[in-house]
């Protein structure tokens, strides 16, 4: 079992991390960043999409995973809105940290598929960093 890191620890591991962007996890482990959200404070957002082959299999496993309102949409759209909207309704956030690990690249989940996810993360830090809210994003394909 891995031991969590220290609070200190945690923080500084977004130390070199801008605050609002959409990167690859590449070096940082989902353990590591989720206890770096408990240390700063910051909503942690995680799915899975391991087993998500198409466009609907992955806003379901978001939707469910992030715990998305049953009004949910299940679009690209409708994706953006609960990112970023009731959140800002709801009062003063304090940062977020997302982990979209495994997003699927296949023939039903194509480049231009994983790409538009991707943007409305993007457009989802754009829209937290207007607002001086720290939105980080970090993402993996299978």
């Amino acid at each position: 079992m891995d031991t969590p890191l220290r609070p200190e620890t945690s923080e500084a591991l977004l130390k070199g991390v801008r605050s609002n962007i959409v990167q690859s996890i590449r070096a940082f482990r989902v353990q590591d960043l989720q206890d770096a959200a408990r240390a700063t404070g910051h909503h942690f957002l995680y799915a899975n999409l391991a087993n998500a082959q198409s466009k609907q299999d992955v806003l379901d496993l978001i939707a469910q995973q992030f715990m998305l309102p049953t009004h949910f949409g299940k679009n690209f759209d409708a994706l953006y809105d609960c990112m970023t909207d009731p959140l800002h309704k709801s009062g003063p956030q304090p940062g977020f940290i997302v982990v979209l690990e495994h997003i699927p690249a296949n023939g039903k989940f194509d480049k231009e598929a994983r790409e538009q996810l991707l943007d409305i993360f993007r457009d989802t830090a754009d829209f937290w960093a207007d607002r001086r809210v720290p939105f980080r994003c970090f993402y993996s394909f299978r």
